[in-house]
């Protein structure tokens, strides 16, 4: 009865022709359905604000439009008052997710020269999913 049971289990995971064709089957959907699938978009608002009541709002909003990379859409502005004769900037983007990242853009595009000319600090007043 022992001889019997070798044919059944192998101890020692050596896998069969059909075990392996079967793996590789499930990587080949696996890669293929991770081709098809789009990476997701989201939609952020940002506050931009400038040094004091002298910065040229205008050329702020186009030093900002300025940065262009692949994934990176700018959308509408609008300048929202804060007191004292100071303004900020209020700008909507829709960003590609696995192509932006919101961090870098800010950090090395917007709080660089020639743009902390006119932007004192960039934050996240908002971030959804699309």
């Amino acid at each position: 009865p022992a001889g019997d049971d070798d044919d059944d289990l192998d101890l020692f995971g050596d896998e069969t022709e059909e075990e392996k064709k079967a793996a590789e089957e499930r990587e080949a959907t696996k890669k293929a359905s991770s081709k098809k699938k789009e990476s997701g978009k989201s939609s952020v608002l940002l506050e931009v604000k400038p040094w004091d009541d002298e910065t040229d709002m205008k050329k702020l909003e186009e030093v900002v439009r300025s940065v262009q990379m692949e994934g990176l859409l700018w959308g509408a502005s609008k300048l929202v008052p804060v007191g004292y004769g100071i303004k900020k900037m209020q700008i909507m983007m829709t960003i590609v997710d696995d192509l932006v990242s919101v961090d870098n853009l800010i950090e090395d595009c917007l709080m660089v020269e020639p743009a902390s000319d006119y932007i004192q600090s960039c934050d996240i007043v908002a971030f959804n999913k699309i």
